[in-house]
């Protein structure tokens, strides 16, 4: 089979499946096994290569994302390792990246770490700085280790596990989150690349989806020094109860601010002095 007779396969199983973009995923699929195009197409006379294009193929038409399926997503400045272990990077968050990155900062905590990705990039920005990235899942700290080793940022980050302030020392003058904020009975809803394939525990609190708010919001006053900032990301809907939380808290200069889409996506606070 000539790679042209290759692709055009592809691309009806991909079609077939209802994937959006088949010729574009079926190229960056061909780039994975490929990755200098045609030098190394004498390999498909064994078949190795060809059946390890199909199963990314196959794969890809079950709705597996595209970034796992590559290992590694593209956010902010970097480009970071991802797997099923740990929420994808998405453009949205680079939103609270951006609006955390207006002001000075030296320490920085991120609940809910994740791939590293919102605690590495920050941290990448400002040479200074120094931060601590926490997560209840080990398989999502595994994901932020390889990120922290890819950036060469061990010696300025620390990750342990943490079920959000539990096992948090010390105090922080920046305080970054992107807890699971979408509601249980949301979930059904979603595209199946994140139904079926993102880490469930990255989603959803199995409740309203404004829980981990409610906790966060509650005990982050001991790890905030005074005139620190707490930002959190949140979903499009749920600004206004947010908000509200961290006013009665004691928070001020509380502010919701939107995407590059212009819907609400993160809120900001301050400590008083």
């Amino acid at each position: 089979m000539t790679p042209e007779e290759m692709m055009a396969q592809a691309c009806k199983r991909l079609r077939a499946a209802g994937v959006e973009e088949p010729r574009g995923d079926a190229q960056k699929l061909w780039r994975v096994v490929f990755p200098r195009r045609y030098d190394d197409c004498d390999d498909l006379c064994n078949g190795a290569t060809f059946e390890a294009f199909f199963d990314l193929v196959e794969r890809r038409a079950k709705r597996e994302p595209m970034s796992h399926l590559i290992g590694l997503r593209d956010f902010y400045n970097h480009r970071f390792i991802v797997s099923s272990n740990a929420l994808d990077p998405r453009p949205d968050t680079e939103t609270l990246v951006a609006l955390a990155l207006e002001q000075g900062f030296s320490r920085v905590l991120d609940l809910g770490v994740g791939s590293g990705c919102i605690l590495l990039s920050l941290l990448a920005e400002r040479e200074a700085a120094t931060g601590v990235g926490v997560d209840v899942s080990e398989a999502a700290l595994e994901v932020a280790h390889q990120n922290r080793a890819k950036l060469e940022l061990e010696h300025r980050c620390d990750l342990h596990v943490s079920d959000w302030f539990q096992s948090v020392e010390g105090t922080f003058d920046l305080i970054v989150s992107n807890p699971p904020y979408i509601a249980a009975d949301e979930i059904a809803d979603l595209q199946a690349e994140v139904r079926l394939y993102e880490p469930r525990i990255a989603l959803t609190d199995e409740g309203d989806g404004l829980s981990h708010y409610r906790k966060i919001i509650a005990e982050h006053d001991p790890y905030l020094r005074a005139g620190g900032r707490l930002l959190m990301e949140i979903g499009p809907t749920q600004g206004a109860a947010v908000r509200e939380m961290m006013v009665s808290s004691g928070l001020y200069q509380v502010a919701v601010h939107p995407d590059m889409d212009g819907r609400d996506r993160v809120v900001a606070g301050r400590k008083r002095t």
